[in-house]
């Protein structure tokens, strides 16, 4: 904003929008210590108690997804996103490749 002197100035921001915009961030702080589950699925499987017992060490148990598909990443059961396994330092990770929009989220509820 230029002033009749030719000076500029910026703006201010509105006390109200100060405020609600810290306010915001406050109410953000009581959850982030708030412990979430999460889960990497490489795929399901439902089997017989039968079969389940039978599994010994070197059993291969078939997963509902083919090798190279995305895996799912789950918070408290819901997918949030899907990714891809890594090694990282001789651990695995995921790299995430896409985060599952809201609205397709709210679809699955249904």
């Amino acid at each position: 904003m230029e002033t009749e002197q030719g000076m500029t100035t910026t703006p201010t921001e509105a006390p109200e929008a100060a405020a609600t915009r810290e306010g915001d961030s406050g109410n953000l702080e009581l959850i982030l210590d708030v412990p979430l589950a999460v889960t990497v699925e490489l795929g399901r499987v439902r089997m017989p108690v039968r079969q389940l017992l039978s599994l010994s060490a070197g059993s291969v148990v078939e997963l509902s997804k083919l090798a190279g598909e995305p895996l799912d990443v789950l918070i408290n059961g819901q997918q949030v996103a899907r990714g891809e396994a890594v090694m990282v330092n001789d651990k695995f990770g995921v790299r995430l490749t896409e985060i599952v929009s809201p609205t397709e989220r709210v679809e699955r509820l249904r």
